[in-house]
């Protein structure tokens, strides 16, 4: 196996940077409605791959049955939603707390497989979960007392982190028949659909925003995406998909500090207590999990 031109371990470093920075821009874009911001998000991606996709996979995408197509489309509403959600969560909450609990995809994705697929965990599996609700109650609790508008951006962010759980479970057996850039395409690309029709519906305008917030949109469909997701899945040549998820869970951390620097948002203390007590139930999890079930952990660095 050749190795990368750069240190892996370099290249880690840059995909959470990048991925960090998404809840950054979202609260950058200012007065644009979450689902637009959404939008432009996905659309703008789906416009940059679509000459690579189209060159290199477009025999792939004419093979796609019906049953594979419906998959995609329910797969891509999942992932729609949840970014409206996510995104106007950071509308009422913190940074530090959004960010925090939409990373908890991999619990529900816990529950999800236990209720559907019948999958059997470990104690520490089970313990992980009680202490990740454990540390979310606590940010929830906290943020209750600042005002009644912040628990209603956890409980968004909470929905957020249901919504791309869907997203994962209806697409993990499309993704094992598809290649992962035609893959992210279909589903980018229904997500987006899925984004129009919502705007349309809610009367949602697509133009009147001003220059910093089209730079914003161009920022998180290229920065997040490409310069994070696109480059965890190509260092899994190198390195383990445990340690990106590991690695993926300095998301958080990352997006706060960044948070404190660009936007002046303080961490309170609910915050840095509920939130280490949940990135360490989750890195539980991942230690209790990653040999049993993981194809379902392999997705949670494709979430952003």
């Amino acid at each position: 196996m050749n190795k990368p031109p750069i240190h892996p371990y370099i290249i880690l470093f840059i995909g959470v940077l990048s991925i960090s920075t998404a809840a950054i821009f979202v609260k950058l874009a200012g007065d644009a409605p979450a689902s637009i911001v959404a939008f432009f998000r996905l659309s703008l991606a789906v416009l940059i791959m679509s000459p690579y996709v189209l060159w290199k996979h477009f025999d792939e995408i004419k093979q796609i049955n019906q049953k594979d197509w419906i998959m995609a489309g329910l797969s891509g509403v999942f992932l729609a939603f949840h970014f409206i959600l996510w995104f106007q969560s950071l509308s009422y909450t913190s940074v530090a707390s959004s960010v925090v609990l939409v990373s908890l995809q991999p619990i529900f994705a816990f529950i999800g497989t236990f209720i559907f697929f019948k999958e059997r965990f470990t104690i520490g599996a089970v313990l992980s979960l009680v202490i990740t609700i454990t540390g979310s109650v606590i940010i929830s609790w906290g943020d209750f007392q600042i005002s009644g508008l912040a628990l209603l951006g956890d409980i968004l962010a909470l929905l957020g982190a249901f919504m791309v759980t869907g997203y994962f479970l209806l697409g993990q057996n499309l993704r094992k028949r598809l290649s992962l850039m035609t893959y992210t395409f279909l589903v980018y690309g229904t997500a987006s659909v899925t984004l129009l029709l919502y705007n349309l519906i809610l009367n949602q305008s697509f133009t009147g925003y001003n220059g910093s917030q089209w730079l914003i949109f161009l920022a998180l469909a290229i920065i997040p995406t490409f310069f994070g997701h696109s480059l965890f899945n190509w260092i899994l040549r190198w390195i383990s998909t445990s340690t990106i998820s590991m690695a993926v869970l300095l998301e958080p951390i990352g997006a706060a500090i960044l948070a404190y620097w660009l936007l002046s948002e303080p961490v309170t203390w609910s915050q840095w207590l509920g939130g280490s007590i949940v990135l360490f139930g989750l890195m539980m999890f991942i230690f209790s999990t990653t040999k049993k079930v993981k194809p379902k952990i392999t997705h949670a660095h494709q979430k952003q």
